[in-house]
């Protein structure tokens, strides 16, 4: 594992060594392994690419190229809009209900947006929004996809994972369906359940046996019972409206989601870039594809280099997961009373002890597109040879406000 990461580092200093830090790199040969390994584990079915998990456009482009992947799963409607005009893709999922009264505007003034994009609904009330934007008669018919909350309820008190969509039951998801078929000027196209206890929860994390126990039992026994209850609400759905597609599942659960009869794509991102949520998964393991590195400039002690920068912590739970994690040199830690700071940040560990100012610590980021919004641009790495690509946030483009 040391020769492993040892040679990965001088590649990517190699590569790296005429540009300044902060720098966010892609090894693009992780990258289009992790793609196809996640193709494999689909068995078939397609895979929908999660842009808030990759936030740079050459890089959505790089892997809707490669057999298996289709479409997009975009976070919000403003940048499904520019997904499409910039013909990054011709199909994309709003993960995520819209407020946005200008983009609904813009897409209900052109077929071709309207055609291209499906928006998340689990609400007749944000049918209601639309139609003040925009009046039935006036636009293209608008494209929805329904949200089924994928969460485990197995008492009354109990509500295992994450609050999404208020449509929780197959009666829920028809009615839902029911009353969306009455509405003119929309159609509903699809059906979409985020398993999120199950994809976005790794069942073995490190150090803590028995709370992974706990995992894998609760697990074990949510998922059967979302299979049910989705293959149920599908079917009530679709007494009401052609299904064009329905979509569940994420990096995590790629393989049992897909095994799924009443679900027809995945969704899957993270694995791309492999982050360091993604280590306490027993079942699969993406191999680490983005690292950012940050320069040594001090030596407070002998056993301590500190680097600029490094707060760069991921969104969730204030918890010591989300934090980056020093990945090379190998060795390296966080000193306990102050972390990953917004100006320095102390390492310490024996391979602290050979590092000088100008030297390079390289991260691992604890989410994935995350990252980017620290950086204009990632240098994809081929081999030693670099090439930058903008991200989102170099684009001039800030789609979550």
């Amino acid at each position: 594992m040391f020769t492993d990461r040892n040679a990965l580092r001088q590649r990517l200093e190699k590569a790296t060594d005429h540009l300044e830090t902060p720098i966010a790199v892609v090894d693009l040969a992780a990258f289009d392994d992790n793609a196809d390994r996640l193709t494999a584990r689909a068995a078939g079915k397609p895979i929908r690419v999660a842009s808030k998990s990759v936030r740079c456009r050459a890089l959505l482009e790089r892997v809707l190229a490669r057999p298996g992947w289709h479409g997009v799963m975009a976070y919000t409607l403003r940048e499904a809009i520019w997904l499409v005009r910039s013909g990054v893709t011709d199909d994309v999922l709003v993960a995520y209900p819209t407020v946005d009264r200008a983009a609904l505007r813009e897409l209900a003034a052109d077929e071709t947006l309207a055609a291209a994009i499906s928006i998340m609904v689990d609400h007749p009330s944000q049918l209601d929004l639309v139609d003040q934007v925009s009046a039935p008669e006036g636009r293209p018919v608008i494209r929805l996809c329904l949200e089924l909350d994928a969460s485990w309820k197995p008492a009354a008190a109990l509500h295992v994972g994450v609050r999404r969509s208020p449509v929780h039951s197959a009666v829920q998801a028809g009615t839902l369906a029911r009353r969306i078929a009455t509405r003119a000027g929309f159609k509903l196209v699809g059906m979409m359940s985020y398993e999120a206890h199950i994809a976005g929860v790794g069942d073995d994390p490190p150090g803590r046996a028995v709370w992974a126990r706990a995992i894998r039992i609760m697990q074990s026994r949510a998922f059967p019972e979302l299979l049910s209850r989705r293959a149920a609400a599908v079917r009530a759905v679709r007494e009401h409206a052609d299904l064009e597609f329905v979509n569940g599942g994420g990096t995590g659960s790629v393989a049992a989601t897909s095994a799924d009869p009443s679900v027809t794509e995945v969704t899957a991102g993270s694995g791309l870039y492999g982050p360091t949520l993604f280590d306490s998964y027993r079942n699969w393991r993406p191999t680490p594809a983005a690292f950012f590195a940050l320069s040594v400039v001090r030596r407070p002690a002998p056993r301590i280099a500190t680097v600029l920068g490094g707060g760069w912590i991921a969104s969730g739970p204030a918890e010591s997961s989300r934090l980056p994690q020093p990945y090379l040199p190998e060795g390296l830690s966080f000193k306990a009373d102050e972390g990953p700071g917004e100006v320095q940040t102390p390492l310490l560990g024996e391979a602290a002890e050979q590092l000088r100012p100008g030297d390079r610590v390289w991260f691992r980021h604890a989410k994935a597109g995350e990252m980017c919004e620290h950086v204009n641009e990632l240098q994809l790495i081929d081999g030693t040879n670099t090439t930058p690509a903008p991200t989102y946030r170099g684009e001039g483009h800030a789609f979550l406000g």
